[in-house]
């Protein structure tokens, strides 16, 4: 059993949704974008097994055939309709339609709607009442990678220019992702603008433009805090807001939360 990601890319462009028309550039979106149209991404996640012959779990022109004929006419048909729909519930109209359309023998595993670069709805058809929500934001801090039970030799020795004594900056950028329920009728239980007033309340005011060991209780090692490293700020970070969301939501569950201290460096917790 393996797992092949296709990604679909598209404009919906209001009151031209027009899908048959050959895609010239196989990097950007087909259809292509229109004046001021919206661009979005689908991450087809299938599962299934290989076949001896064609060394294929699916061929992605199927994917992007079913995607095209069922998932994205109904994305334009609810962009058609306003802003008022929500877009784990048309996701979840699109999820289903979707399943149906691939080969036998292929699984859909999950759908995730990047509606941003940053802000992305993710299904599973094994769960279609569930929702991840993700959002990504950032902060900037300084820091010391310094223990304080080990010698200065071997600080350096494991640190290097991270134990620098006067410290180091990064601009950090966090993704927490939330498990939310999906309804038919009313709002969302956990809108997208209350998430990101959580999280700025309680991650980034909290650390944006601070030196982490000198300014927070949680990472000044000279007062019992622990090492501000990017695993144990990810852990941190998840520990801080998972109850703040389950105040505001009680249905609604922080699954985990990403913290990219480099682009080339990240971690997430819990893993």
């Amino acid at each position: 059993m393996v797992e092949l990601t296709r990604t679909v890319r598209f404009s919906v462009n209001d009151g031209a949704a027009s899908f048959g028309e050959p895609a010239h550039n196989s990097f950007a979106s087909f259809p292509s974008m229109l004046g001021l149209g919206r661009h979005y991404e689908l991450d087809v996640r299938c599962r299934g097994q290989v076949d001896p012959m064609t060394g294929y779990c699916i061929n992605i022109k199927d994917i992007d055939r079913a995607a095209r004929s069922t998932a994205i006419p109904v994305i334009a048909a609810a962009c058609a309709r306003g802003p008022s729909e929500h877009p784990a519930i048309v996701l979840q109209e699109a999820l289903s339609s979707l399943d149906r359309e691939l080969p036998g023998g292929v699984a859909i595993a999950s759908v995730r709607w990047q509606l941003s670069p940053y802000y992305s709805i993710e299904m599973s058809p094994q769960a279609p009442t569930v929702a991840l929500l993700r959002q990504q934001f950032d902060f900037a801090a300084a820091h010391r990678l310094h223990v304080p039970t080990l010698s200065d030799e071997e600080n350096r020795r494991i640190f290097g220019k991270c134990n620098n004594p006067r410290g180091h900056g990064h601009n950090y950028r966090v993704e927490p992702c939330v498990e939310v329920p999906v309804q038919q009728a009313g709002p969302p239980e956990l809108s997208l603008a209350e998430f990101e007033r959580l999280t700025v309340e309680h991650i980034i005011a909290r650390f944006d433009h601070t030196h982490l060991n000198d300014d927070t209780a949680e990472f000044n090692t000279a007062r019992g805090g622990i090492n501000p490293s990017v695993e144990n700020i990810a852990r941190v970070c998840f520990e801080l807001l998972s109850p703040a969301v389950r105040a505001a939501a009680p249905r609604a569950k922080l699954r985990h939360v990403t913290v990219w201290e480099t682009d080339k460096t990240s971690s997430t917790y819990p893993g």
